[in-house]
């Protein structure tokens, strides 16, 4: 099982100085190998039909709708799964989780895995962020927090370079679809990924 984790949004509390009041955690996953390998030739290959280069990145928020509804229209063919957490921030109440963004931001990935009973033996692959001091930090939190020795969750974490991945890039292209879905800017990307069954699971945190 492979599982490709990104977000939208972002983990900051200053709401008036232009935090986001809503943050997406997306995870796409993939049973076969095959067929992820597959999806992301096909990514590739848009890529080139786009006439982008082959080092461009396909990220939501730097995309013409244009180019987002070819990406939907490209990957929505293939066999994959969509699960995914939506927080709005004023239902966070925790001081700690206010406070400190990349515990927010750990918490949140933590529930939506915790969460989505189907994940188990994965490989989980985030985009890199941060220091790996950070990184390092993440991997401890989800291992201590999901009892992973015993439940047997995840058997491999990586942070992986989205310039490098497609399928990182996916994940943002989906948890992008999902947070303009719920922030009522534009419905029909996340509308056409439910058409095709990819949705399983959209949670709104309470």
């Amino acid at each position: 099982m492979l599982v490709f984790i990104d977000d939208s949004g972002d983990p900051g509390f200053k709401t008036d100085k232009g935090s986001s009041k809503i943050f997406v955690i997306a995870m796409v996953i993939f049973k076969d190998n095959l067929e992820a390998e597959k999806t992301s030739l096909s990514i590739k290959e848009l890529r080139r039909k786009l006439k982008m280069s082959d080092l461009s990145e396909f990220k939501f928020n730097k995309s013409s709708k244009k180019f987002r509804r070819a990406f939907i229209e490209t990957a929505k063919r293939y066999d994959f799964k969509i699960r995914a957490i939506v927080v709005n921030k004023k239902d966070i109440y925790s001081q700690r989780l206010r406070a400190h963004k990349e515990n927010f931001y750990n918490y949140i990935i933590m529930q939506v895995i915790k969460n989505s009973k189907s994940i188990k033996k994965a490989k989980l692959k985030f985009d890199k962020r941060g220091e790996i001091e950070i990184r390092n930090q993440l991997r401890v939190y989800l291992s201590r927090e999901l009892d992973n020795k015993k439940n047997n969750i995840f058997n491999d974490l990586k942070f992986v370079d989205s310039r490098q991945n497609t399928l990182i890039q996916l994940a943002d292209m989906v948890a992008g679809s999902i947070f303009s879905f719920y922030t009522v800017k534009d419905k029909n990307y996340l509308e056409e990924l439910k058409k095709w069954k990819r949705v399983e699971d959209i949670w709104t945190f309470r």
